[in-house]
């Protein structure tokens, strides 16, 4: 069993920031930070005090992490981005509020001595004496402080202070892993202060020293104790007074604290059984559960619920199944065609988790190479007359500006070509699409074609494919290919606005062409003769795509595994530091991995395949270390270099390590391992909050039909699986009470209080 942490985040939007620009305006965008480690970057919102990004995160993180931090930016071209403001939300305020935090806040202004991280190695212990007992404090060594210098770490020596008396350490030099393993001695005084104060410095020859954090010890606590050793996490100086809240703007935000014990695998088999077998069947009746926890899933947790449930089935081979009997639940109670799969039902939501988990290296192979050609262009692309601008493109030639009409026809000749290339390239698609997303689309076509044969239906089960293919999932992916991994930045304005156009166009394929469609946008009339080609190409397409037998779906399924599948593969960025502070610049160099089931390569340039994002293979990674038993505890992030390691500077090539092992705070990601106990527990926990609603179903069914009797072995079939359900419910929360791990804090108590 396993405490789990995640943070849901949506950074919606900042109003009445300060202009950082001689224009009167700023380009803001937000940094969030878990413990001072940087994790998400939202897109710059140019030339604007009041921007909306409307962006959403999953995070994973160590339950023991502290603080959320959301950094406000100005990005500029030509000089470092000016900091406008934070919002600091810690795991206590998070924790108080368990439906999530959600409102404005404001942004309070970025002291570089609150900016501080890492932790500090002490002993502390009260000595006898002939005259009175003395206070030994040993300095022993620090790590992950805070980089000060610009060369990307810092000269640090720490300052001991009690009872009116100041000892210092000695300097180490170019270093954010120190040793010192020095010791002071104060004499305990009665009536003497309480407070023993170590605080971490960086020492600069020109300019004053740089604060990186401070520890506060309650001396009369330690005299009953006599010694005590650990590591201690430095905290910054609150001492200061700061700049009024409000005139720096204000933020919204939405973020929510879960924290979740994952109880061992067995506790959860009767839930994974109980709702596997449903899938199975793939009969519908009054008491089924599925049907049941659509009617009392709120349309706020549907997508969480859906996505849940389809990580479940996936894990047990059962994703298709599960898909099918959702489609046959929308299409029983769907009359009109038009309407099919329009609404936000949980067979929407599932099988829009589903592309994005198993569809996501086939969206990489036919839109990377069209995506990455249009922000390279970067050319400016128009279609609606009163937004089109004739300065943003200049001059044509050395005589006159294009008129209006030219860039018009212009903006429709790119357009025309960047949807030719995708409709091509996804023609050329089908063998590369998986053969369970195939498959799974060949039982939609059907269910939609039998529920709808009649001729004037006869595009409906096409609409039913475009309707998840384009509408939910390449286009979407079109207008923010950041959050579909397939560019490492948000796009800038002039290239969002030709995404933007790209993606309408392919909707309207999508749709069909319809009337419907052609009149919302009438601009988009210059690119119909591409649409209308668009949807012949699309429906032969989708009618080999869906062109599947079981023979063959098995056949890609043994032919996949056999081969060495990749795990994770993309761009790695070697992080380069350069600047000062603590929201310092940074340049990368890139190099393109790729780590499959037998080896891990490196390479100058992408290969033929997919690129991801560096934070997916870390959580890979991390996630199937986590419950390595043979974990190192500590390591060096530095290289053992002539005589010393360039992390510490120790010169024993043997030493364990100066940087601790920890879980690091990643993103969730659509290709994580499936983490087949958390999907469980998430499941049973919403299940849980509408207990009494099951309860109440079940009495009402009870009171209409005759009960059926509960099954005593695994061979037969469930007549009941509303009660069972509400038995596994109780025992899984009885094992949950029992375990340890729900009554554990967070943390072990030190005996050393910090005084705040």
């Amino acid at each position: 069993m396993a405490k789990r942490s995640s943070l849901s985040i949506r950074i919606v939007e900042g109003k009445n920031l300060p202009a950082k620009d001689i224009t009167g305006s700023s380009d803001p965008y937000c940094i969030v930070k878990v413990d001072n480690e940087p994790i998400i970057r939202t897109a710059t919102v140019w030339k604007t005090l009041c921007p909306f990004w409307g962006e959403e995160y999953q995070v994973h993180l160590p339950p023991t992490f502290h603080a959320v931090a959301f950094y406000v930016m100005d990005e500029d071209a030509l000089s470092r981005d000016d900091v406008i403001g934070k919002v600091c939300l810690t795991r206590d305020t998070l924790a108080a509020h368990p439906k999530g935090f959600s409102g404005w806040a404001h942004l309070t202004e970025v002291d570089p001595d609150e900016e501080v991280q890492g932790e500090i190695h002490l002993r502390l212990e009260v000595v006898p004496g002939a005259r009175a007992c003395r206070l030994r404090c040993s300095v022993l060594e620090a790590r992950d402080l805070a980089p000060k210098d610009r060369n990307g770490a810092s000269d640090p020596f720490v300052r001991v202070r009690y009872n009116g008396r100041t000892q210092e350490t000695s300097i180490v030099k170019k270093s954010c892993y120190p040793r010192w393993n020095e010791t002071f001695e104060f004499e305990l005084e009665e009536g003497g202060t309480e407070a023993l104060c170590v605080e971490a410095w960086d020492w600069d020859l020109v300019s004053r020293n740089d604060f990186l954090g401070k520890v506060v010890f309650n001396v009369h606590r330690l005299g009953a104790a006599q010694q005590e050793e650990g590591w201690f996490r430095l905290q910054p100086d609150q001492s200061k007074s700061r700049q009024e809240e409000g005139n720096l703007g204000s933020l919204q935000l939405e973020v929510r604290l879960r924290d979740e014990t994952v109880l061992p695998s067995g506790c959860y088999q009767p839930l994974v059984q109980l709702l596997c077998h449903e899938v199975k069947l793939g009969i519908q009746g009054p008491r089924q559960l599925i049907p049941l926890i659509e009617e009392m899933t709120s349309t706020e947790c549907r997508q969480e619920v859906a996505t849940n449930l389809l990580k479940l089935f996936l894990g047990q081979g059962l994703a298709k199944e599960f898909l099918d009997l959702l489609f046959q639940l929308e299409l029983g109670r769907t009359s009109e065609a038009n309407t099919l799969f329009r609404s936000n039902s949980l067979a929407s939501k599932s099988m829009e988790s589903f592309l994005k988990v198993a569809g996501m290296r086939y969206l990489h192979g036919v839109l990377g190479p069209i995506i990455d050609r249009i922000f390279e262009e970067k050319k400016y692309v128009e279609l609606d007359p009163s937004k089109i601008e004739v300065k943003d493109v200049g001059c044509s030639g050395l005589h006159r500006p294009q008129t209006e009409a030219e860039l018009l026809e212009q903006s429709a000749q790119t357009l025309r070509a960047h949807l030719g290339a995708l409709l091509s390239a996804l023609c050329r698609s089908v063998r590369a699409c998986p053969a369970v997303v195939r498959a799974t689309f060949r039982q939609l076509f059907q269910r939609v074609r039998e529920r709808f044969p009649s001729a004037q239906h006869q595009d409906v089960p096409f609409i039913a494919v475009t309707s998840f293919l384009c509408l939910r999932f390449f286009s979407p992916a079109i207008m923010a290919p950041k959050l579909f991994h397939l560019r490492e930045r948000h796009a800038d304005a002039r290239t969002s606005r030709t995404l933007l156009l790209l993606a309408k166009a392919v909707q309207n394929v999508g749709n069909m062409d319809t009337p419907a469609s052609r009149a919302k946008e009438a601009w988009m009339e210059p690119l119909q003769p591409t649409v209308h080609q668009g949807v012949a190409q699309l429906k032969d397409f989708i009618t080999k795509l869906v062109d599947i037998e079981e023979k063959e779906e098995l056949d890609l399924q043994r032919s996949l595994s056999l081969q060495a599948t990749p795990v994770k593969e993309g761009p790695l960025f070697i992080h380069r530091t350069k600047g000062k502070g603590p929201l310092m610049s940074s340049s990368f160099k890139k190099l393109y991995f790729s780590l499959t089931t037998e080896a891990l390569s490196f390479a100058k340039t992408p290969s033929s395949k997919c690129v991801n994002e560096l934070n997916q293979w870390l959580s890979a990674l991390r996630k199937v270390s986590i419950n390595n038993t043979g974990l190192l505890g500590s390591y060096h992030p530095g290289v053992f270099r002539g005589d010393k390691w360039s992390c510490c500077h120790q010169k024993d090539k043997t030493d364990l390590g100066c940087d601790k092992t920890r879980s690091q705070v990643t993103l969730q990601e659509w290709n994580d391992p499936l983490d087949h106990d958390l999907e469980a527990q998430l499941i049973y926990r919403h299940l849980l909050g509408m207990e009494a609603a099951l309860r109440e179903k079940h009495r009402e069914l009870s009171t209409s039909t005759e009960a059926g009797s509960v099954p005593t072995g695994p061979g037969e079939a469930l007549e009941d699986p509303l009660a069972q359900m509400l038995q596994v419910l109780q025992d899984l929360q009885e094992a949950h009470s029992r375990s340890p791990a729900s009554s554990e804090p967070l943390e072990p108590n030190c005996l050393l209080e910090l005084q705040t």
